[in-house]
């Protein structure tokens, strides 16, 4: 979702390469790549995101989450472009009782996490000029995403959805971060930024304001984690604190309901 939106915003000055096209934890194909394009940024948006699958396909994840962003730092760093690399809040262990900010510590519970946190380790190790955007909850045009997914089973009608209310986070559209990102690079930071929507709710909020939003008449009722257990356990608290984004003094990240009311207006159907 990311990715296409990020494609989307830069137009003809994006060069897009699907996973078919070039396998970053190649290192002769990435090299090849930046060889041929001579970028000045690269945006890394890969990643094996399937959090549940991740706990039974550990190598998988560390190959693609891990070793891969390492290859591509090391490259971007002998070709002097810049790395941006996505990662996540499943850096943290999820149990804080406030938002995490840029220089908590991280402890994570899941193999994806863990993956992901050997990700950026590797790309601050490799490439000085790096700048690692964790976000969340994330919702972006075409999917797949929770926002979708609401989306569809509202229109199907049936008894209420239900939604976990024990989990919470900032909703964030990928347009808001694809719109800080080019703001982040504009400025030149690099280091570590938080770029979640502002304000937080539950997995269940979030639910009832996508199907109020969206004029969908199916109910919603809540429940708590312990009732959906699952491979990999959910952060209970994926909030992320901007601190960053307030010490550069740089625009700070829309409200989750304003991101999510323009993406229904500009998507009405996800």
């Amino acid at each position: 979702m990311l990715a296409r939106d990020l494609v989307r915003r830069f137009g003809d000055d994006a060069l897009a390469l699907a996973r078919t096209e070039l396998d970053i934890a190649d290192p002769a194909a990435v090299d090849a790549a930046l060889t041929a394009s001579r970028p000045r940024v690269v945006v890394n948006c890969a990643g094996m995101t399937a959090v549940d699958l991740c706990e039974s396909r550990a190598d998988d994840a560390f190959r693609v989450n891990a070793l891969g962003p390492g290859i591509l730092a090391a490259a971007c760093h002998r070709h002097g472009a810049r790395l941006v690399h996505v990662s996540t809040d499943y850096v943290f262990a999820g149990d804080l009782d406030r938002p995490y900010h840029e220089w908590d510590a991280t402890d994570p519970r899941t193999v994806y996490g863990a993956s992901k946190l050997a990700g950026e380790q590797a790309v601050r190790a490799h490439c000085p000029d790096h700048l690692i955007l964790r976000t969340a909850w994330l919702y972006g045009p075409g999917g797949p995403s929770f926002v979708h997914t609401m989306l569809r089973l509202g229109a199907q009608g049936g008894p209420p959805l239900t939604v976990v209310d024990d989990q919470v986070g900032n909703p964030t559209s990928t347009t808001a971060v694809v719109e800080a990102t080019l703001r982040l690079l504009e400025c030149g930071v690099v280091g570590t930024v938080h770029l979640s929507c502002e304000g937080e709710t539950s997995w269940y909020g979030l639910a009832a304001a996508i199907l109020s939003r969206a004029g969908l008449a199916r109910d919603v009722t809540p429940c708590a984690t312990a009732q959906f257990p699952r491979p990999a356990p959910r952060p209970a608290n994926s909030r992320l604190d901007k601190r960053a984004l307030r010490l550069h003094a740089l625009q700070p990240m829309p409200a989750w309901q304003d991101a999510l009311d323009r993406f229904l207006t500009e998507h009405p159907h996800g």
